[in-house]
């Protein structure tokens, strides 16, 4: 069973932008939904609900046109690479 939260991870934090050549990989596509979760007091699902959910949604990690939007991009950008601030 997927987790409800998954539907508003995707709508508030995920650009799916079709002109991108490249989209999110399993790694950032995962960092991005904890941040989201982090965010929203959410509890973190496992990667595999995650993956699950984003099927449903015929989203591919590692090959698709998803970007980043939102608060949860910021946090999640700024936790990846803290010497850019």
């Amino acid at each position: 069973m997927t987790h409800p939260h998954f539907e508003a991870f995707l709508t508030q934090a995920v650009d799916d932008g079709q002109d991108r050549e490249m989209g999110l990989g399993p790694d950032e596509l995962y960092g991005l939904y904890t941040s989201w979760c982090l965010l929203n007091s959410e509890e973190p699902q496992a990667p595999k609900a995650l993956w699950q959910a984003l099927e449903k949604h015929d989203i591919k990690p590692g090959h698709n046109h998803l970007g980043m939007k939102g608060p949860a991009a910021a946090d999640y950008i700024i936790a990846s690479a803290p010497d850019l601030v």
